[in-house]
């Protein structure tokens, strides 16, 4: 087991525990400062959705800046029960958490998300099966972060308006068309 930071916000410093799971890589530091600073340091009122929460890292770095509410949708049990203890751990109120399908909960969320965090294991063909689903997970002005193997210029319903590399981690700030 390993361990991430939160970098900002009412868990700054806080480590949080990362399972021991195979295709399992938290968003680096470095990619999740410049995402929240593209989303702005606090999260307040937004309900997030963290659709493949693996680590949690985003999740609780979204709950940690004040985000109204967190989903986290993982399927893995070991990677699900890390989330929980974490959860338990940080005394996050505000944190669901769904062990199930990934896929499944994005044709039947029970409401649009503000932000949606989509980081799915890598070459698994994961973004383009819930690609088409993105424009109905997000809120009239909600904003879709997408973590890849490769570039994604276009997500139909949906424009890009950021995106970075760094190492072999593209990532992608998408906003839901008026």
């Amino acid at each position: 087991m390993s361990r991430v930071r939160i970098i900002g916000g009412e868990w700054r410093s806080r480590l949080i525990d990362v399972s021991t799971v195979k295709g399992l890589r938290p968003t680096p530091d470095r990619v999740r400062e410049t995402l929240f600073n593209w989303l702005g340091q606090e999260l307040d009122g937004r309900r997030c959705l963290d659709l493949f929460a693996g680590s949690g890292a985003l999740g609780f770095e979204a709950a940690s800046r004040g985000a109204e509410s967190v989903t986290m949708v993982e399927q893995d049990a070991v990677a699900f029960a890390a989330l929980r203890d974490n959860a338990k751990t940080l005394q996050a109120t505000r944190v669901q958490l769904v062990r199930g399908d990934a896929l499944k909960f994005a044709r039947s969320a029970p409401q649009p998300f503000d932000v949606v965090f989509l980081d799915p294991p890598y070459r698994a063909g994961w973004i383009e099966r819930i690609a088409p689903l993105l424009p109905g997970l997000l809120s009239k002005d909600g904003l879709a972060y997408v973590e890849a193997e490769h570039g994604i210029e276009n997500i139909d319903g949906l424009t890009r308006i950021k995106h970075g590399t760094a190492g072999q981690v593209y990532y992608h700030l998408f906003a839901a068309c008026a």
